[in-house]
């Protein structure tokens, strides 16, 4: 190693030192890699996983034991250097972590910076600095650029259970629920149905911790939490579904935090703060409404605003709004215990048994005394005309008594056996004592006006279950901070189990504590009426109600920003995984990753529940979207452990997949609980999402569960299939579509791909091939470019099948590959479709006649239909539409109804669907025509196929003088093809034999002589001049008395019979169907003796002559189509 450069601290030199610094830096690097330069000059690849700048490369190939596996290491990292890597993971959290490093960029100018280090020498800064002492100023040195370079690296934040788990995890679940509606609910729904309503959620939620905890220990989890487990569980589509679910639950989570928040303010804080007040009785609700309108709309404008420029204190102000939860729960806690020793003093103001408010007076009774005199009260002149003790008073206050009770009795005072039994109500109804004498009186049809305490909903046990979930969720705040934390595969389930059980026990446990220690009528009474309007739960509390209304109040307002912060994180990295094309601008923000866009989405869809006003109305809707998320959690969870994937290696082990399905039945059977129409609401929006990604999203692989139950559900499938054939009501053409590639690899006939998508519809098995000649070895690079082709056309023509491209050193036996071996099991394909060979007549095209006849005959033998689509390039696109015309079926010969199937299935296609059907057969002269066309038309009544029907009578007539002229000249080409391929064959010889002579003539006679003593045979092929010139002659001769055999040849009386038929079969099909927009056609089969082949191709020619668009039909010989239902 060279050992002429200094290392110099930075903090001792100024900026006219940086460039020397670095001079020495890059001399030094520049010697190294000519130190470590590999002989070959050859320079190897870097690894895409293991970073090569950061290891000294010189080393990994040292010695010879790994030499066998030097060109692997090339693109593949040893397993030493892999473990390595592995070992030293980190991962840093994506948006606040950024915004916060650019927040304070410009505080840490002023202090020492590390110089730029280049990175092949990071390595031995490391090392060096390890191994020097203290003794040296040039050793301080470097251990000063090494602890640079160290804490630029590996110095990223990181945090344990407690802090990165437990305690962001408590803060979420515990929230607005418990202070302003869990009383209520205890209130109405009773002890014990509020036990059972807090079991089902808490156990939900529990069941998805522990799916939630098997997902996140199932391998490293990036920064994305739950969205990424989910994505990366269930596939692209469910997780883009999901996790915009997810997004839009803790959006409106937002919007009922902002809601809580300015319900504490106008209620309990500053009522007066109210800008509409209620003109009239009844319209205190309605008023309240509107204030929640302004109000929310305000604070979300100022918390968009905080969290645009100021993330860094929200996340710093997270521990203040912790400690404010956390000191309200001592306090209920304090209370209850003070309750036994001293209860509070809130008593409750009874008429009858009717609880009234006492926002409107003072003194719980009718009279009072005063200077020994008795004069009415507040309370009198609410019922009374007058204040008068004879003034008219409403019946019910003047049969019963006014009385007060205690609000907090306590805990020992045994009222807890009076508030086990729910108290369900409808809207408006009075809040009322059970228990408590009461005398009834006649109607009043004013009672809306009255000073008593009213319901301001209809409840029923289901819409508790609705407002209560959201105080639940917030499991997922741990698994959102997984970049955070040291060992997110340890502190994920510990954390998050172990706050759903503190928050499950103070859950629980606050509800028997308030069944026992507050009267009936207060839980039941939800803004704390009857109790002065101080907040319900506040009044248990000690030392003080305010304590519960501070802390409630700045742990909802960081609850909202919170909400408001992480929600458009959420949004940027589902838009940035590009699954979802339509939201892929609010991947876009700030230069430092603060999501600017997803933030104004966020705000604007937390202005809708704001105007929603009403957090009962506000806390079911969020909580169908938080109920969708942890089902899928659930099912996630369930089908990787039932599918087994070999990746499914979780080290959380206290799971079952049957503990995944109980989680995922019960949050689907809450969703219906909570809001039947609710749940199929968001069960519909997730759906329509989940299609847009299916058929317009980005193609994704992550491994995914779905994508491993889809290849189990294709394996039953197949095995199911392979038992049988299929039965004719089932049959549909399974096409093999046969394609040709030019040069470039690019298909030839595009439209056969389009007439294949309107056949097919998308419906049944399509496998499209091609052949390549030569080896795989050579055309590897080909073959990948013609399948990328082939596919891209795919996608265009929207051809939904299979592509498979073969190389074979003949073309001929390509395509008998395909034909034998394409498909898989039963899924094989029964059908060929293949074009014309148009220039079957040019002997150089590849495709020639052999090959197309020697195709008509493996289908054949395979029993597989064969579709043969002449003049294909002027078939129809998928954007062309007949709007008039016909496909004409010409039904000569039947061999399993394919030609009355086919137009059928073409018709169902938008080109096709408004051309009519018609059937043509022919008659001969011993026939009945009109017999045969009354059976044709009963047999297509029966098929319930619509067409028209005609019958052509074809005459015997005598062969035409043009028949047997166009049959001579078809023999005659055929034996001058044959004579000129012999002459072919006798030029290529001879060019040989002149090149063997001519490179023997250049040779040296020594080399002459060896030549001849290795090679014998050479000598005897030797061609003198004489020997050449009399073979050139002979070979002359033999060519012209062939040729003069060929115009005096007689045609074959077979070949003149099927060119009559030809001729003759041609002629009526072009006097019917010349303008019809398709033919089909029975194809005659080629002749059994293979010399006669070149004579098949003129036939079909000859018998399609002078029409547009034919597609000749040869079917298999089973029956396709059938008249059974």
């Amino acid at each position: 190693m060279p050992t002429n450069f200094t290392v110099v601290p930075v903090e001792a030199q100024g900026g006219e030192r940086d460039s020397a610094e670095r001079d020495a830096w890059r001399q030094e690097e520049e010697e190294d890699n000519r130190d470590r330069g590999s002989g070959d000059g050859i320079s190897r690849e870097s690894s895409p996983f293991i970073n090569s700048a950061e290891m000294d490369r010189g080393n990994m190939y040292e010695g010879k034991n790994m030499a066998l596996f030097e060109e692997e290491m090339d693109s593949n990292p040893m397993v030493s250097s892999l473990l390595n890597k592995l070992a030293n993971y980190t991962n840093v959290t994506q948006g606040v972590v950024e915004h916060e490093a650019d927040e304070d960029s410009k505080r840490k100018e002023v202090k020492p910076k590390c110089s730029i280090i280049p990175d092949t020498m990071k390595k031995k800064v490391n090392s060096f600095a390890a191994e020097t002492r203290t003794d040296s100023d040039q050793d301080c040195g470097m251990r000063s650029i090494a602890f640079c370079y160290s804490t630029l690296v590996y110095q990223v934040p990181r945090m344990g259970t407690f802090i990165g788990v437990y305690l962001p995890c408590l803060q979420n679940i515990l929230g607005v629920i418990l202070f302003l509606r869990l009383t209520w609910i205890v209130g109405t729904a009773g002890v014990l149905e509020s036990f059972i309503i807090v079991f089902m959620c808490c156990a939900c939620t529990m069941l998805t911790a522990i799916s939630m905890s098997a997902i996140a220990t199932n391998g490293v989890v990036p920064a994305g939490g739950s969205y990424y487990m989910i994505s990366r569980s269930l596939g692209p589509e469910f997780g883009g579904a999901v996790g915009l679910c997810f997004y839009l639950g803790t959006t409106f989570a937002g919007a009922m935090y902002i809601l809580g928040t300015i319900e504490i303010l106008l209620t309990y804080i500053s009522p007066s703060a109210a800008i509409f007040k209620a003109e009239e009785v009844g319209e205190e609700t309605e008023a309240m409404l509107n204030n929640m309108r302004v109000y929310g709309t305000c604070i979300i404008i100022l918390m968009a605003i905080v969290v645009f420029v100021g993330v860094k204190y929200v996340n710093k102000l997270a521990l203040v709004f912790l400690a404010c939860v956390i000191l309200s729960i001592i306090a209920i806690y304090a209370g209850v215990i003070k309750t036994a020793i001293d209860p509070p003093d809130f008593p409750i103001c009874l008429l009858g048994n009717r609880t009234l408010s006492k926002r409107s007076f003072d003194v719980c009774a009718k009279f009072t005394e005063r200077n020994n005199e008795t004069k009415t009260t507040n309370l009198w002149l609410l019922f009374c005309n007058s204040s008068l003790p004879t003034a008219m008073c409403d019946d019910y206050f003047s049969l019963n008594n006014v009385t007060e009770i205690q609000g907090i009795p306590g805990i020992l005072s045994g009222v807890l056996i009076d508030n086990l039994w729910s108290t369900y109500s409808e809207k408006g109804s009075i809040v009322e004592k059970k228990n408590q004498p009461s005398v009834s009186g006649s109607e009043d049809i004013k009672i809306a006006g009255r000073p008593y305490v009213f319901t301001d909903i209809m409840t029923y046990f289901t819409v508790l279950v609705g407002i209560y979930f959201p105080s639940v969720t917030g499991i997922m705040a741990g698994s959102n901070r997984s970049g955070d934390l040291k060992d997110a595969q340890k502190s994920i389930p510990t954390g998050t189990i172990l706050a759903i059980s503190t928050t499950s026990f103070i859950y629980l446990s606050c509800i028997v504590l308030f069944g026992a220690c507050i009267e009936g009528v207060v839980l039941r009474d939800k803004f704390g009426e009857a109790v002065n309007g101080n907040l319900v739960v506040g009044t248990l509390a000690w030392p003080s109600p305010w304590v519960i209304v501070i802390g409630s109040f700045f742990s909802t307002c960081g609850a909202g920003l919170q909400s408001l912060t992480g929600a458009p994180r959420l949004l940027q990295a589902i838009a940035r995984d590009g699954i979802v094309p339509f939201i892929q601008v609010f991947g876009h923000g700030k230069a430092n990753g603060e999501p600017t866009w997803a933030l104004l989405l966020t705000a604007a869809i937390c202005e809708i529940g704001i105007l929603i006003a009403s957090l009962d109305s506000v806390a079911p809707i969020l909580s169908m979207f938080f109920l969708m998320c942890y089902m899928f959690v659930n099912l996630a969870c369930a089908v990787q452990t039932l599918l087994r994937t070999p990746n499914w290696r979780p080290r959380f082990k206290y799971y079952h997949w049957t503990l995944s399905f109980l989680g995922m039945s019960l949050c689907l059977a809450l969703m219906f609980i909570c809001s039947w129409y609710y749940a199929l609401i968001a069960m519909l929006i997730a759906g329509c999402i989940y299609k847009y990604i299916e058929y317009r999203g980005a193609e994704k692989e992550w491994g995914d569960g779905i994508r491993g139950l889809s290849l189990n559900a294709a394996r039953y499938a197949l095995l199911r299939v392979e038992d049988g054939p299929p039965h004719t009501k089932n049959w549909r053409p399974q096409l093999l579509v046969l394609l040709n590639l030019d040069c470039e690899q690019l298909v030839k006939h595009p439209r056969l791909l389009s007439f294949t998508s309107q056949l097919k519809a998308g419906k049944g098995l399509t496998i499209v091939g091609s052949v390549l000649q030569g080896t795989y070895l050579d055309k590897c690079v080909e073959t990948q470019k013609a399948e990328e082709n082939v596919k891209a056309l795919m996608a265009v023509e929207k051809t939904k099948g299979f592509c498979q491209i073969v190389v074979s050193p003949s073309f001929r036996d390509g395509i008998s590959h395909l034909i034998q071996s394409a498909g898989l099991g039963g899924m094989k394909h029964n059908t060929v479709l293949m074009a014309w060979p148009q220039s079957w007549k040019q002997t150089e095209n590849h495709f020639s006649w052999k090959n197309f006849v020697d195709t008509v005959r493996e289908t054949t033998a395979a029993q597989q239909a064969l579709l043969v689509a002449k003049n294909i390039d002027l078939f129809p696109t998928n954007q062309e539409r007949f709007t008039e015309g016909n496909i004409d079926v010409w039904w000569i010969v039947h061999d399993g109804g394919m030609l009355m199937l086919l137009p059928f299935l073409l018709r169902q296609h938008k080109v096709w669907r408004k051309c009519k059907m018609r059937i043509f057969t022919v008659a001969q002269m011993d026939d009945n025509s009109i017999q045969m066309k009354k059976d044709l038309q009963m047999f297509l009544y029966h098929l319930r196929l619509n067409a028209e029907v005609e019958v052509v009578e074809m005459f015997e007539n005598d062969i035409s003088a043009f028949t047997y002229e166009k049959t001579l000249m078809m023999e005659q080409r055929s034996q001058m093809l044959k004579q000129m391929q012999l002459s072919k064959n006798e030029r290529e010889r001879e060019a040989q034999l002149i090149h063997d002579r001519n490179t023997a003539s250049r040779s040296a006679p020594a080399v002459k002589a060896s030549v001849a003593a290795a090679m014998p045979e050479k000598v005897q092929m030797t061609w003198t001049k004489e020997k050449f010139v009399a073979e050139k002659h002979k070979n002359k001769d033999t060519n012209v008395s062939g040729f003069k055999d060929i115009f005096n040849m007689k045609p074959n009386q077979s070949n003149v019979r099927r060119m009559h038929t030809a001729v003759k079969l041609n002629g009526v099909v072009l006097n019917k169907s010349q303008h019809a927009q398709l033919v089909l056609l029975n194809m005659p089969g080629p002749p059994k003796n293979r010399k006669g082949d070149e004579n098949y191709m003129e036939f079909l020619e000859v018998l399609t002559e002078g029409l547009d668009r034919v597609l000749l039909v040869r079917g298999s010989g089973r029956e396709v189509i059938t008249i059974y239902s």
